[in-house]
């Protein structure tokens, strides 16, 4: 059949009021609510995010309490179906814990974040001094007898010491030890058994850290050297028994702090938590790392999870 110019016209114009009515009869896509199904839209890449993004609450497939570090695709691949062992994942470890799980930390002052509010903190600073057992005190002129010296205006050393008690030994300046070949012996031990009376308060990642009757490090007669701190032989001792231990100098106490042993930190297990030492049932109010040692002592590391209160003792900000 022969189009003429007057026929292509007249079949393009019926073409043109066939689509009018597609679009504006409520039809197209688009359109009325309608929208293209699920399994009929190209998959998303691994880059492409809704034009709203900024908007949005960012979405993990990883596990509660998982680090994206730890299992984070970042090829586009699918997660991995439901029950299954994330990649590299050990049983028992935090990256494959159940994200329904309670994270244990529901008791804590300031709920699963951790965070005390000043009242709470004042709370408990106030239960603590009322339930700590009686300090001995200090004794200006035994301590500047033995050394110390006290600016008389604060009644503290240059690093905020306070005077020691009588016949407790001094602190003695770490870039002012003297160490000499002489062996002497001294009894070391490292515990954290109250944490086993607290673990509703502990990080739940850190539960496994704890050992069942709470000793890292059994007491045991150690070597050190005369002229050796506490600290020399804590960091000593830990790398020879391959236990992990992080500390900080801190410049205003002069004096190294432990802020960790065995992967258990201060806050682990509450805002009130850290390590303490004590020697011959003292608990020094200076750092380790002034301690001088004497043959014969008995060092004891403890983790506390109220201020000392709970070790016998009082907190010391710079152990």
């Amino acid at each position: 059949m022969k189009l003429t110019k007057g026929k292509i016209i007249a079949i393009a114009a019926v073409a043109v009021v066939l689509a009018a009515a597609f679009w504006y009869g409520g039809s197209a896509p688009g359109m009325q609510g309608w929208t293209v199904k699920g399994d009929e839209q190209p998959p998303a890449g691994p880059a492409q995010l809704p034009s709203d993004a900024s908007d949005q609450e960012p979405v993990s497939d990883l596990p509660s309490g998982a680090s994206d570090a730890a299992g984070a695709p970042d090829d586009g691949a699918l997660p991995a179906p439901e029950g299954s062992e994330p990649a590299g994942a050990e049983p028992g470890k935090p990256e494959d814990r159940p994200a329904d799980k309670p994270s244990g930390l529901e008791s804590r002052p300031g709920g699963t974040e951790g965070g005390m509010s000043a009242e709470e903190k004042v709370a408990a600073a106030a239960e603590a001094a009322n339930g700590k057992q009686p300090e001995e005190p200090g004794d200006l002129d035994y301590s500047q007898g033995q050394g110390m010296d006290i600016n008389p205006a604060t009644v503290k050393d240059r690093y905020m010491t306070d005077p020691v008690p009588e016949g407790r030994p001094v602190p003695v300046e770490p870039d002012a030890e003297k160490i000499s070949d002489v062996a002497h012996t001294c009894t070391l031990s490292v515990r954290c058994d109250t944490i086993l009376d607290n673990m509703s308060w502990l990080d739940p990642e850190k539960a496994e850290l704890v050992p069942e009757d709470g000793v890292i490090f059994a007491a045991a007669s150690v070597t050190f050297y005369e002229g050796e701190s506490v600290f020399n032989v804590l960091q000593r001792e830990m790398k020879k028994a391959g236990i992990h231990m992080e500390f900080a100098n801190t410049l205003m106490y002069n004096s190294a702090y432990i802020e960790g042993i065995n992967n258990l930190y201060e806050f682990d297990c509450g805002e009130l938590s850290g390590w303490l030492y004590k020697v011959n049932d003292w608990f020094p109010n200076y750092g380790s790392s002034r301690y001088q040692l004497q043959d014969g002592d008995v060092v004891e590391w403890v983790y506390t999870c109220n201020l000392g209160v709970d070790v016998g003792g009082a907190y010391s900000a710079g152990n």
